[in-house]
């Protein structure tokens, strides 16, 4: 079906035109390379460090627990692997179930089944895209009993371990609210902030709420290390235990080969490193930018029947990927036919998780809210602007 662009839709292009200065194809998020990326990867390449040993490894790990307010962080090779082992340090295992929201990118949910657990889905704020802490509590008071400090599924009987809320484009989630549900029903909070770096609630960095958070370095994410990901953490042990099983599980020797249980190749390499730390002394620079542009679509959009999805009071967003929400399900194909095919990048949200078939039999809540958001919200053109 050809769609023929409204003017609204036509002004919209050729807005973002003038922002990126271009008549070419407009990216929805592309990278920044715009400081010592180079030299520090020739560094690396000069030193034959390349794998997942070497100083940029630990310069990094240093440095976005200073950033975050974290005491420690391990580097992996991706946000989901850093996700399944953050789940798994915490004791998910076969039987476990875990608590997300189905308004999420799937490496959620893939984690959680990498640990042979089950998610469960509730439902999410409008406002915030993210976990809703009255759906949570609504669910866990109607489902749920805690047993000898454990929260047990009056369903299924099984132990309701985790629990992982995911700030939705950058824009935090009512985390704070959330963990203190969480810690009165006995489940571990896990944030998933793949997409929230530089993001604040209630003067807290995403990923330090939960007693652990993981962040992602994919080449789309607002700084990227090409693949790449992290835990945070402020307890000692569980950071050893990251570190440890990150790391083949290999048991520290000068030549000698011993594993003291089955582990995970899923160190970020040192190459990969290096262009991190250089992507890290940029950041406050890419903030800075991204509210700029926010600042711009705000403008824009003031006058016209498009929502731009802002943060809610008490945070502040990254504004790593900036949404609308738009009137209904074919008012959102027909801006997405357009845009696209006028040169702008423009992507729906992510169809639920509790209708992709590997999840579709999963205990859910009252989803409203991720239904109406999921016919509804597209994301528009976010690269930094230079």
């Amino acid at each position: 079906m050809s769609v023929k662009i409204s003017m609204l839709n036509q002004d919209l292009v050729d807005f973002v035109r003038s922002i990126y200065k271009t008549d070419s194809f407009i990216p929805l998020h592309e990278p920044r390379f715009i400081g010592n990326e180079k030299k520090y990867l020739n560094e690396c390449i000069d030193s034959t460090f390349v794998s997942s040993v070497g100083k940029f490894v630990d310069i990094f790990e240093d440095g976005i627990a200073k950033y975050t307010g974290a005491k420690y962080a391990i580097a992996t090779g991706s946000g989901t692997s850093a996700l399944h082992i953050s789940l798994l340090i915490e004791g998910v295992e076969n039987g476990h179930e875990v608590i997300t929201q189905p308004l999420t990118f799937v490496a959620t949910c893939n984690a959680i089944r990498y640990c042979g657990a089950q998610p469960i889905f509730v439902d999410v704020d409008i406002d915030t895209m993210g976990m809703s802490p009255i759906a949570l509590e609504n669910f866990l008071k109607k489902n749920t009993t805690v047993k000898k400090q454990q929260c047990v599924n009056k369903l299924t009987g099984k132990i309701i371990k985790a629990c992982i809320p995911m700030h939705t484009f950058g824009n935090p989630c009512r985390v704070k609210e959330i963990k203190a549900i969480c810690d009165k029903y006995h489940v571990s909070l896990i944030e998933d902030a793949a997409e929230s770096l530089g993001s604040i609630y209630k003067d807290k960095h995403m990923s330090t709420y939960g007693v652990m958070g993981v962040m992602s370095f994919n080449g789309n994410k607002i700084i990227t290390s090409g693949g790449g990901g992290c835990i945070v953490t402020d307890d000692e042990i569980l950071a050893k235990k990251a570190k440890h099983l990150t790391t083949t599980a290999k048991v520290p020797h000068k030549w000698a080969f011993n594993h003291d249980q089955v582990g995970y190749n899923y160190r970020m390499p040192n190459i990969n490193a290096a262009l991190l730390v250089a992507q890290m002394e940029q950041l406050d620079f890419f903030l800075e930018k991204k509210h700029v542009l926010f600042n711009l679509y705000q403008d824009f959009f003031k006058s016209s029947k498009y929502n731009l999805v802002k943060e809610i009071v008490g945070a502040k967003s990254n504004h790593w990927l900036n949404a609308l929400v738009l009137d209904d399900l074919e008012k959102r194909n027909s801006f997405l036919e357009a845009t696209n095919k006028a040169g702008i990048m423009t992507r729906p949200i992510w169809t639920l998780m509790s209708k992709l078939p590997m999840f579709i039999d999963c205990q859910k809540g009252d989803l409203k809210n991720a239904e109406w958001l999921e016919d509804r919200v597209v994301n528009i053109p976010s690269s930094v602007v230079i």
